[in-house]
């Protein structure tokens, strides 16, 4: 009808289908057909579009550890058959579904990724609990400023290197606490608020406390 505002749901669908968005069509086509009439989907679309990005952008940070990961442990040995932990980092890649290209090229860029190095930060947190935080970065005084930071945000304390440490141990190539801290509900909830936010980082890779 001429005059009439235009469907900001089918300009969406006629958007996707001139770039060969495929991914995106399903979606488009059932807000289409099933939403109630006189109910402008306007709303709902910006809702899926920013949930969609939003994982996207999850989906791409995982992506981007995992292969970082992939690439420090092809230092040692690019032959995962010889080099156990390049193994496990390429397991734990694919089971996450990152394209064995993705892996492939993580492999053969192990050899210039010499700026990547792996660092170790300490941390207390509430009612004696203990965290080992462990990333990988191109810039390891940034990376420990940020973490260090945001430790502080959270309410936890960063600890100085060693004090932590020690009381964990590394046993198959991964760090487990030589002994466990018995803490409260309210405490368990705050430290995995702390996880949380840690490994929301770009740079951090893993979080192991001592906590039961």
């Amino acid at each position: 009808m001429p005059g009439s505002p235009a469907n900001p749901l089918r300009q969406s669908l006629s958007e996707a289908i001139r770039q060969g968005k495929r991914d995106v069509l399903p979606g488009i086509l059932y807000i289409i057909t099933f939403l109630p009439p006189g109910m402008s989907g306007h709303s709902k679309w910006s809702q899926i579009k920013h949930k969609k990005g939003a994982t996207d952008q999850k989906r791409g940070l995982l992506f981007s550890k995992l292969l970082n990961a992939v690439s420090v442990a092809a230092r040692e040995n690019p032959d995962p058959t010889f080099n156990p932990r390049l193994r496990t980092t390429i397991e734990t890649a694919r089971a996450a579904n990152v394209p064995n290209e993705n892996i492939e090229r993580a492999v053969k860029r192990s050899s210039e990724s010499k700026n990547l190095e792996e660092v170790i930060m300490e941390a207390y947190g509430p009612e004696k609990s203990a965290f080992v935080i462990l990333g990988i970065t191109d810039n390891t005084n940034r990376t420990i400023a940020e973490v260090r930071h945001l430790i502080e945000e959270l309410g936890a304390k960063p600890a100085d290197p060693g004090s932590v440490l020690w009381s964990f141990e590394r046993a198959g190539g991964e760090w487990k606490p030589k002994f466990l801290q018995s803490t409260s509900e309210a405490a368990k909830a705050k430290i995995a608020e702390v996880i949380a936010a840690l490994e929301e980082h770009p740079d951090v890779q893993k979080v192991i406390t001592n906590t039961a």
